[in-house]
């Protein structure tokens, strides 16, 4: 059976993360949603998605195909289900599809016509920008048990001072010494040639990537995801870097999610608790307006290739978009604009052939190219986020 992960009626609650992905190639837990689902699955999935990323993520279609919404993570249960339907069959959870077989032939989808199953057991789901790191704890453990399911750790070596060490996994390559890991509130994944330096506090739940670091001294508290290639030091809390991000230095960063390519300035600060603890309000890109979220602690979500300088403060419940560049003194407002270059004291555009310059150079560092697919996402992304952007 040929499988197809489509974005689903989240695709614009997930912005800024997908201006520059589909749903699918979000990453919380240890694995891409796109990972668990082909993990599940045993086997490679393709993407319905937005037509200006179609060219980087295409869409392959078969004879026989089952569309799954890839905003719901799967399990054993569910992914028996998708693995059982038949012609003209499909899966609910209430009023959203889940999944749906359909054929080449079919030149549209009417539920109507389809014999509907309905899925209601509990499911994981990620339907807002913040459930990336709320929900972390509960995907860390459920990739956790994927991944290392019949397989045995790297042994811990004997300099590290470790609590529950059943609840650990160290890949292959991966080095620690003289740190400290608790994992007793949460599993430990390091993983392949990922790197923790002396003198870190880790207390789970943590997923390290491949080829990921910790810094010394830094403090990690869960449930906190490093995707591949971050660097992170000083303080973090419950926080997703989704890859190839850094933190390298002091400073605190909670209740946040940084997509790929972003650095955060030397001792640079999120505020994830409102003064008066009052529940916390998101920019909505949908509503274009700030969104309820009901949470009393969130901080700071930054799209794909934003940055910023020392120092930096940022407000509780900040979302900063693509490409943006941030430095200066004070409070920058909490909804910063793709390709923003400025502060608190103002900002004026970020102009595409300079945002492009520092991105080659800064993916050369990690031996990654920045493809002409890339430079054409990002050039849309430009032109569909100027209308928020105040010369």
């Amino acid at each position: 059976m040929n499988y197809i992960l489509f974005d689903g009626t989240v695709r614009n609650a997930l912005l800024p993360f997908t201006y520059t992905r589909p749903v699918a190639d979000i990453r919380v837990g240890i694995l891409t949603i796109r990972e668990k689902w082909e993990a599940f699955l045993g086997g490679t999935t393709t993407t319905i998605t937005e037509e200006y990323l179609s060219e980087k993520y295409p869409m392959v279609e078969l004879e026989e195909n089952v569309m799954i919404n890839a905003s719901f993570l799967p399990n054993a249960e569910l992914v028996a289900l998708i693995q059982g339907l038949t012609a003209n069959q499909a899966i609910f959870a209430g009023d959203e599809i889940i999944a749906f077989h359909t054929t080449d032939q079919q030149d549209e989808v009417d539920f109507d016509t389809y014999d509907i199953i309905s899925y209601e057991a509990a499911c994981l789901r990620i339907e807002n920008t913040w459930d990336i790191f709320s929900k972390n704890a509960e995907a860390i453990q459920a990739d956790f048990n994927l991944i290392t399911r019949d397989r045995t750790s790297q042994p811990i070596p004997a300099t590290v001072n470790v609590i529950a060490p059943e609840n650990i996994f160290i890949e292959e390559g991966a080095m620690l010494n003289f740190c400290t890991l608790n994992a007793s509130s949460g599993p430990i994944y390091i993983g392949k040639n990922a790197e923790i330096m002396e003198g870190c506090v880790v207390r789970g739940a943590l997923a390290m990537c491949e080829n990921s670091v910790l810094k010394l001294s830094a403090k990690i508290y869960g449930a906190t995801t490093l995707g591949p290639y971050c660097k992170v030091g000083g303080e973090v809390n419950n926080s997703v870097l989704m890859g190839y991000s850094n933190k390298g230095h002091d400073g605190f960063l909670g209740n946040s999610v940084l997509g790929e390519w972003c650095n955060i300035g030397a001792d640079s600060n999120n505020s994830n608790l409102k003064n008066n603890y009052a529940p916390v309000r998101l920019w909505s890109y949908e509503t274009e307006n700030f969104a309820k979220t009901g949470l009393q602690f969130c901080g700071l979500m930054m799209g794909d290739h934003s940055k910023c300088g020392i120092n930096t403060m940022f407000n509780t419940g900040t979302v900063v978009g693509v490409n943006a560049n941030i430095f200066g003194s004070g409070f920058p407002r909490n909804f910063v604009p793709s390709y923003s270059w400025g502060g608190a004291s103002g900002f004026t555009t970020y102009l595409t052939k300079k945002a492009f310059e520092v991105a080659k150079v800064v993916m050369a560092r990690r031996k990654v190219e920045f493809t002409a697919q890339d430079e054409a996402i990002l050039t849309h992304v430009f032109e569909e986020t100027k209308k928020w952007r105040k010369d």
